[in-house]
């Protein structure tokens, strides 16, 4: 096959210089090879909306500074759709990769438009999606149903499914099997597993070999609470460091494209990114991996209160107080539907005109319906702000067209 010579596992290993170099701040040397799969550069299941146009919705609610034109250099990272080979440039250019969660279309919207580089539909969903206290939960379907959600809003950055737990452990058949189910029903373009161990590496190697691009992940693995008893940082010890350094080895060398680390101490990923020719992805583990990932509710500041607050890890820098902003907006809501001042003249923008108000109220009447018909008509003669073609019993007089003012698709009077 075309992509097997392609997927063969690296065995050449560069020496750490371009790690040293990144902890100078210098762009790596060295030539970095990566996983190659040519298949994938082109295959993706997308929104049936094209690339370049914006996605507006009804188009209310708006604002004119939404619409002020987008920067060029915004333009241009729109524009490029990330590949593996988008990647492999810019770990060999020392680039840092941006890579953050998404769950759903709202949230792959925003992720899109910020130009992220990757974006991973995180088995996290069981926690900041669903609820629950770890990801063990969480389906297969389900992850499905995130993973697709994700794909139709956010067509430019390469998007990664999670496979969840249950889903590849009992066999390489099962772990392949699975992440096909990713690809051809979710339409994401990669998968991410966690594991290190002798059976994840050969169900890794099961999936490269099926022609899907795998991402790997040591350190932390959330999957693993039963055995680890609690969210707790790896390599903390002699033995803990080196397995994280062998584990990352040991995927790549059965073809993964990347590797998360999580949750360990600096030293450790320097040690690993030095070590590997594929990229590290850290999320709690420094500033020295060839990028960095987090949790779309982290970082935006989500989970405020205190029946939340818990779940937010240490590690994560909140660029932002959306939670906050978020509750303020639905008091305000609130507030204003309490006090009767929304939806105001502003918001109630579909007209009938006094004509076939009275034609309608008339109607109503003709039904037994008097206190509808006098509710129909006080509400036109209150939008209106005035009762000039509302008169005695509401019916309409003579000469007055009944044509006048016929409602579009829309809603509106044309």
């Amino acid at each position: 096959m075309e992509h097997a010579a392609a997927l063969a596992p690296v065995t050449h290993r560069q020496p750490a210089a371009h790690a040293q170099a990144r902890v100078a701040a210098a762009s790596r040397t060295g030539v970095v090879r990566l996983p190659t799969f040519r298949h994938l550069g082109s295959w993706r299941v997308q929104s049936s909306a094209p690339e370049e146009t914006s996605t507006v919705v009804y188009g209310g609610g708006s604002s004119a500074a939404n619409k002020q034109p987008r920067r060029p250099q915004d333009q241009q990272a729109a524009a490029r759709r990330v590949t593996l080979a988008t990647l492999r440039g810019k770990h060999q250019r020392g680039e840092p990769i941006s890579m953050v969660t998404a769950y759903d279309y709202s949230s792959a919207v925003h992720v899109d438009s910020a130009g992220m580089d990757l974006v991973l539909v995180g088995d996290s969903a069981a926690m900041v999606a669903h609820g629950h206290d770890n990801t063990l939960p969480i389906s297969l379907d389900l992850m499905l149903q995130h993973c697709r959600a994700v794909v139709r809003g956010a067509p430019r950055p390469l998007v990664i499914g999670d496979l969840p737990f249950g889903s590849y452990e009992s066999s390489p058949a099962q772990a392949v099997e699975s992440a096909v189910r990713l690809m051809k029903e979710g339409g994401v373009d990669a998968v991410k597993m966690e594991g290190g161990a002798a059976s994840r590496v050969s169900a890794a190697r099961a999936i490269v070999d099926a022609g899907i691009a795998v991402m790997g992940h040591v350190g932390l693995t959330p999957q693993a609470i039963s055995v680890l008893g609690d969210f707790r940082a790896q390599g903390k010890t002699v033995n803990s460091a080196l397995k994280v350094v062998e584990a990352a080895l040991a995927l790549q060398d059965a073809g993964c494209f990347a590797v998360v680390l999580e949750c360990v101490p600096a030293p450790v990923a320097a040690a690993a990114t030095a070590a590997l020719q594929i990229p590290t992805i850290g999320i709690g583990a420094g500033p020295l991996c060839s990028g960095q990932v987090l949790v779309y509710h982290d970082l935006l500041g989500m989970f405020q209160n205190p029946d939340h607050s818990k779940v937010t890890p240490k590690f994560c820098k909140q660029f932002g107080d959306v939670g906050a902003v978020i509750g303020k907006a639905l008091a305000e809501y609130r507030q204003q539907v309490e006090a009767g001042s929304f939806p105001g003249p502003d918001h109630t923008p579909y007209k009938i005109s006094s004509v076939g108000v009275a034609v309608f109220a008339d109607a109503l009447r003709n039904i037994g319906l008097d206190g509808a018909a006098a509710a129909a008509a006080a509400a036109a003669a209150a939008d209106a702000g005035k009762t000039e073609k509302i008169v005695g019993d509401g019916k309409p007089q003579e000469g007055d067209n009944i044509n006048n003012g016929i409602l579009s698709s829309a809603g509106a009077a044309v």
